[in-house]
């Protein structure tokens, strides 16, 4: 029988899941917040590694229009100290496809292929257990029921509450993001320091980090521990006084006055990690939030999460890597589920073999942040070292 399903979200997760269940031949009602797929910038890049989001993609039989756009050569590090010296310098290999890098937008226009979304769609609540399933509201008063309730809707879901009282909490790290366009020909000597792939700088409890998107584009992070609230004070939370020209609180809208704030914090480190700052064209404050690193949930027919939604953790490479195979590995369960209670318990498994998975790489990626950003810089060093090939 067809079961009616909705996915609320059209990230990584919910494209995933919906383009494997159309590969099964098994419609889903994708709903999706933004109103039109370019809304919004897409964000920058994502290694898909090769057990994890490569095996997604296949089951979704999108893995050689994957490796057509993804960039092998996007998997070249290269770590600077504080004074410009390199200490590592990490290339690829044409044929590696351990983690190619892919562009956000690319990943997300390669899911959509032929999968109506529909778009504009603003949930505001699921309620599960109704006598015709779980009831989705949106903002515009309408209402609608499903057997299935996916809830795909990332750090701040709508679904979540239906079956979760946890909510995420600030890791005590923050990154404030900008971005190089056209480097090769407006920025040489940075588009040769940062490579094909990415380059960091990491110091005490702060680090810049820079990464190559296609088409000249660079994204840069400058990340640090400091209060949830630190631009409100500057002398009290960030040691950055009126000497340098700061007022004592921030107006993060303000780009030339983030900017100023970003190479006082970074005062000393090495001209070239400097331009990076200098020649970014906007900043986005996004502090890192985190959900408890074994989150779990009793179960409630009719409605689950994936990705973001059920296991936010730092943003260190695993994070759509599972939530797309997550997505696939649950189409594959549903589309295999031909009753309403074969698939309660298709989901019900589901559950524990995502818990179990994304708990060990929660406690990963939380103690890899805890390394990147550290008053020791050489143990972000050491981790790279225990990562990287040799």
């Amino acid at each position: 029988m067809r079961h009616r399903i909705a996915v609320i979200g059209g990230g990584p997760a919910g494209l995933t899941f919906a383009r494997v269940m159309h590969r099964h031949g098994h419609p889903v009602t994708v709903l999706e917040r933004d109103p039109a797929p370019d809304a919004r910038p897409p964000g920058g890049t994502l290694d898909l590694h090769e057990n994890l989001g490569q095996l997604a993609l296949g089951k979704a039989g999108l893995l050689a229009e994957f490796q057509a756009l993804s960039r092998p050569e996007g998997q070249a590090m290269r770590i600077l100290d504080v004074d410009g010296t390199v200490l590592r310098d990490w290339q690829s290999r044409p044929d590696d496809q351990a983690n190619p890098e892919i562009d956000r937008g690319q990943l997300r226009d390669l899911l959509l292929g032929p999968l109506d979304v529909q778009w504009g769609r603003d949930v505001t609540e699921v309620v599960p257990g109704t006598r015709d399933g779980a009831l989705v509201r949106f903002a515009d008063g309408r209402q609608e029921t499903f057997d299935l309730v996916i809830g795909a809707d990332g750090a701040w879901s709508r679904v979540r509450p239906a079956i979760s009282s946890a909510t995420p909490h600030y890791t005590g790290v923050t990154l404030v993001e900008t971005s190089l366009d056209d480097v090769d020909t407006r920025h040489p000597d940075l588009a040769r320091l940062i490579g094909d792939g990415s380059m960091a700088v990491y110091g005490v409890n702060r680090a810049l980090v820079a990464q190559r998107n296609s088409g000249g584009h660079v994204k840069v992070y400058a990340q640090f521990r400091a209060p949830l609230d630190w631009h409100t004070n500057l002398d009290r939370h960030m040691g950055l006084n009126r000497h340098a020209g700061l007022d004592a609180g921030l107006d993060l809208a303000d780009g030339e006055a983030v900017r100023s704030s970003l190479l006082a914090l970074f005062d000393g480190w090495a001209a070239p990690a400097l331009d990076l700052l200098r020649h970014g064209t906007a900043f986005v404050h996004r502090p890192l939030y985190v959900l408890p690193v074994s989150h779990t949930w009793a179960h409630v027919p009719g409605v689950t999460l994936l990705g973001d939604a059920a296991h936010l953790m730092p943003p260190l490479g695993a994070g759509a890597n599972l939530a797309m195979l997550e997505g696939a590995e649950l189409a594959e369960a549903v589309a295999a589920a031909p009753g309403p209670g074969d698939l309660d318990e298709a989901v019900r498994a589901f559950e524990e073999r995502m818990w179990a998975r994304a708990g060990g790489w929660a406690k990963i990626t939380t103690a890899g942040l805890e390394r990147l950003v550290s008053p020791d810089p050489t143990e972000a060093l050491a981790l790279f070292d225990e990562v990287q090939p040799s």
